[in-house]
């Protein structure tokens, strides 16, 4: 894939190797459901973890907590709870919103942007180090919510998102080409 750079006055120039990696990680992302047996090594899992927080934030804030799933029976209950890729899933990252301290008026849901970036550094960084994942979606549908807060004791100031399941994959998925450039507009709509 060759990636360049442009500048407002149309001046291309090809990117770095590293500018090129990640933007190939970006666009080869796949949402993963079929995983083997392999187990998730500690060391990625941890990994996986740095990379969520390291995701931008409002104000700092930092909402997110992290909830690492890698017991088998738990994992099975959560495909028994509508999301089947668990019955696979070597392990999964429920993301949280913590809103005990909320930004005032209308950034108190900033959380949700917040915790939605952390969960695409996961998938992207379960993307850079080999593993499949896909990002089962939790808030805000309130049964989903209550059936993640129940089967993890989650209290009530913290906020399942979502639940991102996670393996090696069983095969190589081709990456969709999502762009549309009638979805884009310039300057104004």
């Amino acid at each position: 894939m060759a990636v360049t750079s442009c500048t407002n006055n149309k001046t291309c120039q090809p990117t770095s190797s590293g500018t090129d990696e990640a933007i190939a990680n970006i666009m080869t992302r796949t949402s993963v459901r079929d995983y083997t047996t392999t187990p998730i090594s500690e060391a990625t899992i941890d990994t996986l973890l740095r990379a969520g927080m390291a995701a931008p934030t409002a104000r700092n804030k930092q909402p997110w907590k992290f909830i690492v799933v890698n017991q088998r029976e738990l994992l099975d209950s959560l495909a028994k709870g509508n999301w089947r890729p668990a019955a696979k899933a070597q392990a999964a990252i429920v993301v949280c919103g913590d809103v005990t301290d909320p930004l005032p008026g209308e950034g108190k849901d900033y959380w949700v942007q917040d915790c939605s970036a952390a969960t695409e550094n996961i998938l992207l960084a379960a993307h850079a180090v080999g593993l499949g994942a896909v990002w089962c979606g939790c808030y805000p549908i309130s049964e989903r919510v209550e059936m993640v807060r129940s089967a993890f004791a989650i209290p009530d100031s913290i906020i399942p998102l979502s639940v991102v399941m996670l393996g090696y994959p069983t095969g190589q998925q081709e990456p969709k080409d999502k762009y549309k450039p009638e979805n884009v507009h310039y300057n104004k709509w």
